[in-house]
């Protein structure tokens, strides 16, 4: 696997980077008072699964993960797509 990284000054050219930071900044870090990296390990931990199970998703038309996933499982295209 290879680095890559964006010229300085130009956040525009890593936009899906830029927003998932600026959505982990305000919705975890910026909430918490983190004193310890126990402490951190725990808060972001919580995030995680929240922003991965339960919080919509413009990309997957506002469903949470789970939702779409159950969705897209359900679908009689998953079906046939499965059964070939």
């Amino acid at each position: 696997m290879e680095m890559a990284l964006s010229d300085p000054g130009k956040p525009w050219k890593n936009g899906a980077d830029e927003s998932f930071n600026g959505k982990f900044r305000d919705e975890c870090l910026s909430l918490e008072w983190i004193r310890t990296r126990a402490e951190a390990t725990v808060v972001i931990e919580q995030w995680r699964r929240h922003y991965n199970t339960v919080r919509p998703h413009s990309s997957l038309v506002y469903l949470t993960p789970d939702e779409f996933k159950q969705q897209y499982f359900s679908t009689d295209a998953t079906e046939a797509v499965l059964q070939d």
